[in-house]
């Protein structure tokens, strides 16, 4: 753990703090040095002239009367008088500055070089030391209070923090403002990576957000071009595939004499439509058609209707769903590739789930085959990958390896999550979540 935030936001606002409590510092400092100087500026000339006329009268009490010499000379000149010899040292250093430093420095020069101050904060009182014959005496003045419109150092204190308030909220808010493009950079980049289409970065503010926000447009710009280059490109040569195949059959269907032949011809045509057919699903854009309330329930169970009606040993156990918004085809779609994954590469039965979690629907298509080998999962929902030794087709047919691809993006259009992991008791469980909204 540590005290350095992580994001610019945060670092700005504690620059800014860090600054103005310096500030705040400083200027503390400097009052202080400044109560020095108001200090000086009060002991004028006319105290310099009471006290050499208080050291002349001093230097003339006698021994016997002198408590009562320094008590009416206390009363006569407004001072405390203490000798030396009972208090060698009276209340605190001085304040070092400058206009102390001349005060002591002009008081030695006019009184003698024994003189020296000291202050009594809890007395009131600037305490000077003076020789008078052969005796020590500390001449207390009073420093005289500030009147209540005057307290200065509460004022200060007062001002300080409104100044400081101001400056944080200000710091805040400037903070905010600076850090705003990142978090709708970061928002654009999270969208990109979930296969959504952003909306343009504004490209104006600071030249640096400027600059990098207009890359990352040209960049959006130019992954949409290539997409829609992709879609066209396998969406017309699927589509020119797919006659001469259909020619294809019809001449392997009526010409070919040898039975076990011309079956298997025909299965190699299914197998070359099933992935041209996978290419045209992969270049259809599902981010363009509409979202309708649906029961997700609905869409699995007419795609396992129709491959229990085909003979496959495919059971679907449905779960109590919410309405939703869905894409029905895609995800329709999205069933029907899981389906054929658990039939083409695992073993039957094919079981079906449907069932809420939290603020999520899972839905599960699970089989017994041999199950996926460690690290594979991720990289089988990459386009155009197909399965290890460890989990392939029996008659030795391989598809495109488009088919995870496809569910993965239909996934994540819809917001949710794709998982492939291990079933117990071996197999196979592909994992939808799909985040309840609407």
């Amino acid at each position: 753990m540590t005290l350095w935030p992580r994001s610019l936001f945060g670092r700005l606002v504690l620059l800014l703090i860090v600054v103005v409590g310096l500030a705040a510092l400083t200027t503390a400092l400097l009052f202080n040095h400044d109560r020095a100087a108001l200090i000086a500026k009060q002991f004028s000339e006319t105290k310099i002239v009471q006290l050499k006329a208080l050291r002349a009268a001093l230097e003339g009490a006698d021994e016997p009367q002198r408590r009562e010499t320094l008590s009416r000379l206390g009363r006569e000149y407004g001072v405390r008088i203490i000798p030396e010899a009972q208090r060698p040292l009276v209340g605190g250093p001085t304040p070092q500055g400058p206009a102390m430093r001349d005060l002591e420095k002009r008081l030695q020069d006019e009184i003698g070089p024994e003189t020296s101050l000291r202050i009594a904060p809890r007395l009131g009182q600037l305490f000077v030391h003076v020789k008078a014959g052969d005796a020590g005496y500390w001449v207390g003045f009073p420093i005289p209070p500030r009147p209540p419109d005057e307290d200065i150092p509460w004022r200060a204190a007062t001002w300080a923090a409104i100044v400081i308030a101001v400056l944080l909220a200000a710091a805040f808010a400037f903070a905010r403002y600076l850090a705003r493009p990142l978090r709708e950079l970061n928002a654009a980049v999270e969208r990109v990576g979930r296969g959504e289409t952003p909306l343009p970065l504004p490209e104006s503010g600071p030249s640096e957000f400027a600059a990098v926000n207009h890359g990352f447009n040209a960049m959006i710009g130019n992954l949409r071009q290539i997409e829609r280059d992709r879609a066209v490109l396998l969406a017309g040569v699927s589509h020119d595939l797919r006659t001469p195949l259909a020619r294809l059959r019809l001449g392997v269907e009526m010409s070919a004499r040898d039975e076990a032949t011309r079956v298997g011809m025909v299965a190699d045509i299914e197998e070359m439509d099933r992935i041209i057919g996978q290419f045209l699903d992969f270049a259809r854009d599902d981010s363009q058609s509409a979202l309708e309330q649906k029961d997700l329930n609905g869409i699995v169970a007419a795609c396992v209707d129709r491959y229990a009606n085909a003979g496959h040993d495919v059971r679907l156990s449905p779960g109590e769903l919410p309405p939703m918004p869905l894409r029905a085809t895609a995800l329709s779609r999205l069933t029907s590739n899981l389906i054929d994954n658990a039939l083409a590469y695992g073993a039957p039965p094919v079981d079906v789930s449907t069932t809420r979690n939290g603020d999520h629907v899972v839905l599960d298509v699970a089989d017994r085959g041999a199950g996926i080998p460690a690290g594979e999962a991720e990289r089988l929902k990459q386009p155009f990958t197909r399965a290890s030794a460890a989990r392939t087709r029996g008659d030795g047919a391989a598809g495109a390896g488009l088919g995870l691809a496809i569910v993965d993006r239909i996934t994540r259009l819809h917001g949710g999550s794709f998982d492939l992991l291990r079933r117990d008791g071996g197999g196979t469980v592909a994992r939808v979540r799909l985040p309840i909204t609407g």
